[in-house]
């Protein structure tokens, strides 16, 4: 059979469009699942782990990331807030944590951090699981002359400090959960990991 008949050019053009297309076809493919690599909302809500970058948090400042649909708070606290935190753990009903409300690495301390001035933590209340709002002012009218700052559930007047320590004689039974994190880097938290797992 002789090839005298056959269009070169016209070959080479088919040739070229039907890889063009192939190429395109393989693009679109591709895309959805290098997207697939990333966990969906639905999976960060089951607990895939959360990363918080605090490079720009300044100390007074919460953040407020979603972890397993919960509300974790992450606030930098300030030397003057450190210094407090020992002086009131008389009024603590908890002040060295022994109920375990936070993982095992976490120092049972005043601190209650990995490192002093960031602390997190799972903003939900630990009476009947409203979410405490933040109030980190010295003294307000509300709150009385001894408040130092820390967080103030409005549901039924629960009270804990700027380390998530419950007060005594609230209805809150036990300090707020501190979930487990680690530190990737010096500004970046991973929620929902600890060191050994991650």
């Amino acid at each position: 059979m002789s090839n005298d008949g056959v269009n070169k050019g016209r070959r080479r053009l088919l040739i070229g469009a039907t890889s063009a297309v192939g190429a395109v076809g393989a693009v679109g493919a591709a895309v959805p699942f290098v997207a697939s690599w990333n966990p969906s909302a639905k999976a960060k809500t089951a607990g895939a782990p959360v990363k918080v970058d605090v490079s720009k948090l300044e100390p007074g400042q919460q953040m407020i990331v979603k972890w397993r649909g919960k509300p974790v708070w992450v606030v930098r606290r300030g030397d003057e807030a450190l210094a407090e935190l020992p002086k009131i753990s008389d009024r603590m009903a908890d002040p060295m944590s022994e109920v375990p409300q936070q993982p095992a690495y976490i120092p049972k301390t005043p601190i209650r951090a990995l490192r002093d001035d960031i602390i997190v933590l799972v903003g939900i209340c630990t009476h009947l699981g409203c979410s405490p709002t933040y109030r980190p002012e010295v003294a307000p009218a509300d709150l009385g002359a001894e408040w130092v700052g820390g967080f103030y559930c409005p549901c039924h007047g629960s009270r804990f400090d700027l380390s998530g320590r419950v007060y005594s004689g609230v209805p809150a039974p036990s300090n707020l959960v501190i979930p487990p994190h680690f530190y990737e880097s010096e500004n970046v938290i991973i929620v929902g990991l600890d060191q050994e797992n991650a």
